[in-house]
C-alpha cells in the first residue's frame, strides 16, 4: 500500500507514553497531522509542544477519559470543534488489572471493558464517515498476543484484545475496496508503563527480553506500506513463534500452559525432582 503520509490527520489514543507516543514520533517524522488523545493533560500538551517544534505539524492534544460512556459521540464533537476532519484513527489506549478473578475491583473491570473494549468501537464508528470520504487512510487497532491466549489473572484484558482483534479483522474484510486500511498490531511483552499500578505481582509480565514502543511501531508501519496488508500482524519473531505454537495445543493446554506463565510465585517454587 502506498501511504501519503503528509495528507494524514491521524487520530491517537493513549498518545501520551509507550506505543503511543512512539506512533506520535513515527507519524509526525513522517509528516503527518496529529490529534493525540489521552487522559494526562500536562503530559500531552508537552508532547504536542515538542512534535510540532521538531516536525512542522500540526497537533492538536485533547486530554480525554475514554471511559465515558458516550465517548465517540464527545470526542468526534472536540475534534469539529478544532475544525479537524480525522482520516485515520489508533485505537491504542488500554488498560488492564492483574489479580483473580474474584479478587478485581468491579467498578475497575467496567472501566477496562469501557476503555479496552466500547472505545475502539465507538470512536471508529464516530469517524468512520469521515475516513471513507478522505478513502485514503488506515485504522490501526493495538490489540496484543493475549488476544490469542485465555490469561488467568488477566481475563478481563485478554478477552478485551480478542475483541478487538476479532472487530478489526472483520472490518478489514468490510473496508477492502474502499481505500481505508484496517488491521490489528498485536505486541508482546512491552518496555511501557503498562503494568503501573497493577502491583508488585505484574512484575511476572515483563520478565524476559522485551521489545520497545519503537519495535512494535515499525512493525505496524512496515505492515501497513505492504502491497496488500493483511487483517493483523504480530510483532516480533518470539511472539510469532509462540502464537503459532499455541494453535497447535488444545484449549485446556493453552489455558495450563497460561496458568503457570502467569503465576507470580513460579519463581518461588520448587522444581520437581
Amino acid at each position: 500500500m502506498t501511504v501519503d503520509y503528509r495528507s494524514q490527520t491521524v487520530l491517537l489514543t493513549g498518545a501520551s507514553s509507550g506505543i503511543g507516543a512512539a506512533f506520535a514520533a513515527a507519524l509526525a517524522a513522517r509528516g503527518s497531522n496529529l490529534v493525540l488523545v489521552a487522559r494526562r493533560a500536562d503530559r500531552l500538551a508537552s508532547m504536542a509542544d515538542e512534535l510540532r517544534r521538531n516536525y512542522d505539524v500540526r497537533v492538536e492534544a485533547i486530554p480525554f477519559d475514554l471511559s465515558h460512556p458516550a465517548a465517540g459521540i464527545e470526542l468526534r464533537k472536540a475534534v469539529a470543534d478544532r475544525g479537524v476532519e480525522v482520516t485515520s484513527l489508533i485505537n491504542n489506549a488500554a488498560f488492564g488489572t492483574f489479580a483473580p478473578f474474584a479478587d478485581a475491583d468491579p467498578g475497575r473491570l467496567a472501566d477496562e471493558i469501557a476503555v479496552d473494549v466500547a472505545a475502539p468501537v465507538q470512536l471508529t464508528a464516530a469517524f468512520l464517515p469521515q475516513m471513507l470520504s478522505a478513502a485514503n487512510g488506515f485504522i490501526i487497532s493495538v490489540a496484543g498476543v493475549s488476544a490469542y491466549f485465555p490469561s488467568p489473572r488477566m481475563a478481563v484484558y485478554s478477552a478485551a484484545k480478542a475483541f478487538v482483534l476479532s472487530f478489526t479483522e472483520s472490518l478489514w474484510t468490510e473496508l477492502r475496496g474502499t481505500g481505508l486500511t484496517a488491521f490489528a498490531v498485536s505486541p508482546g511483552a512491552t518496555s511501557t508503563e503498562f503494568t503501573t499500578g497493577m502491583g508488585p505481582e505484574a512484575s511476572v509480565l515483563t520478565s524476559g527480553r522485551l521489545r520497545t514502543p519503537e519495535d512494535v511501531v515499525a512493525t505496524a508501519l512496515a505492515h501497513l506500506e505492504r502491497r496488500n496488508p493483511g487483517p493483523s500482524v504480530i510483532d516480533g519473531r518470539a511472539n510469532q513463534l509462540g502464537v503459532l505454537m499455541s494453535r497447535l495445543a488444545s484449549r485446556r493446554q493453552s489455558a495450563m500452559m497460561m496458568e503457570r506463565v502467569l503465576d507470580p510465585n513460579r519463581r518461588s517454587k520448587p522444581t520437581a525432582a
